[in-house]
């Protein structure tokens, strides 16, 4: 308290010092203590304070009257009303288990002793001495780490990217944390697992076999079967703790520059397909990102990453077999299994056994039957359905625009038949031309369009003939 004190008076005395001057007259006084009122200063903790008029002349006063001493606050002759021994068993709760919160060691307490104090209190208490929960787990250093050779390490992640032909689309990409080269991409339009795989699997087939895959707790990256591709081919799937993605800072860094040198010329207009978006990305990776000086590591990444020679890639019956799909399955009493709707009949000797089926999952009319880690023949498609996994999106059907303009079409039959209609009623009426007809008034062109056919459908003639003879008929 002492101290405190001391920084209080401090503060107090540097900004009403010049105030006790006796050469200052009334009025420059008063000028520069409204002076002092009307700006912001740093208080005795750092914050910022602003001080009154009256504050500043009562501080002025007792600087006068007192001193220095005079400027230090008063102690607080109020007794702390919480037990010492209470605190210092709420203090060894938390210390003991840190996840536990202000209102249940209160609930301790009042479980021991009977009483607790406020909740507030022991948030207050917490904070005072340090163990408010923001702080009770310590903040931990992270050093910078970098893989010692290429292919050592891989990170993962998925790119949210631009709208292409109506659909949202997402880049999968692997980056080497040797080098910083991208490994494996692919752009597609579902953020699955599908997707993830085709960009593991360009990347293995190119770049050869990393060791250790880095991703997040995406639904696309913990699935059951990217786990079964990595461990056919070898590779250790590590996850990152979810709320703690230290170490994804390279690819989040690569992404960066993704977005503003690949995407910000990616015109929706030009790239209408994710055919002409992939190869694009392709050849802006391979001849600008790959080829030049990375700032951290100073080289080109292609350059670093072949350092070390040629990697490791597994043929191409290891990686077909490593990214097959599979699925768990009990055999029915008729021998059968379903899969995604699609009929099965397997080895009767299976029946009432669960088995492992394995398959592309873009063709379902090939399955492979496992039973405990041996090969137990085909499974022959008895209903057949489905060819190809739900994930699988089909193909977009291509076709061959006719050129046919219907309503162009439409339109000029109808302008043809007004065409036709525009007639003249000059001379119409009294077959022998007589001048006996009014004149026909002018309505101009839009009386043309707007009058009656020129034939009368009921008798088959044109109007305006034999009029006489109707009229005599009528009479």
């Amino acid at each position: 308290m002492d101290d405190r004190a001391t920084d209080v008076a401090l503060f107090r005395y540097s900004l009403v010092k010049e105030l006790t001057d006796e050469a200052l007259s009334k009025a420059e006084r008063g000028r520069r203590a409204r002076a002092l009122a009307e700006r912001t200063h740093t208080g005795p903790g750092g914050a910022a304070v602003r001080v009154s008029r009256g504050t500043i002349d009562r501080w002025v006063r007792s600087l006068r009257s007192g001193g220095f001493e005079a400027l230090k606050p008063p102690a607080r002759a109020a007794n702390p009303r919480t037990p010492a021994e209470v605190l210092d068993l709420a203090e060894r709760l938390r210390r003991e288990r840190p996840e536990r919160t202000a209102a249940h060691v209160c609930e301790l307490l009042r479980t021991v002793n009977g009483w607790s104090p406020d909740e507030r209190t022991i948030q207050r208490y917490f904070a005072r001495i340090g163990l408010s929960r923001k702080i009770a787990h310590p903040v931990v250093a992270f050093g910078r780490f970098e893989a010692g050779e290429a292919n050592e390490l891989w990170t993962g992640d998925a790119l949210h990217g631009p709208v292409i032909g109506n659909k949202k689309t997402y880049l999968f990409c692997f980056i080497d944390d040797h080098s910083r080269a991208f490994t494996g991409y692919r752009w597609g339009i579902a953020e699955d697992t599908l997707r993830l795989e085709a960009a593991l699997r360009s990347g293995i087939e190119r770049r050869g076999l990393p060791r250790r895959l880095y991703l997040d707790n995406g639904s696309a990256m913990v699935s059951r079967q990217l786990l079964r591709a990595c461990a056919c081919l070898g590779i250790t799937l590590v996850h990152s703790r979810p709320g703690r993605p230290e170490g994804r800072g390279k690819i989040e860094r690569a992404f960066e520059t993704v977005r503003h040198q690949f995407l910000v010329e990616i015109d929706p207009a030009v790239v209408s397909d994710l055919t002409q978006l992939n190869r694009r990305f392709s050849a802006w990776v391979e001849t600008i990102y790959h080829r030049r000086a990375h700032s951290e590591t100073g080289e080109a990444p292609i350059e670093r990453f072949g350092s070390a020679g040629p990697p490791k890639v597994p043929s191409p019956e290891q990686l077909r077999a490593a990214f097959l799909w599979s699925e768990r399955r009990r055999v029915a009493k008729t021998g059968t299994v379903t899969l995604f709707g699609n009929a099965y009949e397997v080895d009767p000797v299976l029946v009432g056994r669960g088995v492992e089926l394995v398959f592309d999952p873009f063709d379902l009319s090939d399955i492979e039957v496992h039973f405990e880690g041996r090969e137990m023949g085909k499974a022959v498609p008895h209903v057949l359905r489905r060819h190809s996994h739900p994930r699988v999106a089909p193909p977009p059907l291509v076709v061959e625009p006719t050129g046919i303009d219907y309503l162009g079409i439409v339109q000029a039959r109808h302008e043809d038949e007004l065409s036709r209609r525009r007639i003249s009623y000059d001379g119409l009426g009294d077959p022998a031309g007589g001048d006996d007809e009014p004149e026909e008034e002018d309505h101009g062109e839009d009386a043309v369009l707007c009058s009656p056919p020129s034939w009368d459908l009921d008798a088959d003639r044109p109007l305006g003939e034999d009029h006489d003879e109707d009229e005599e008929a009528a009479r």
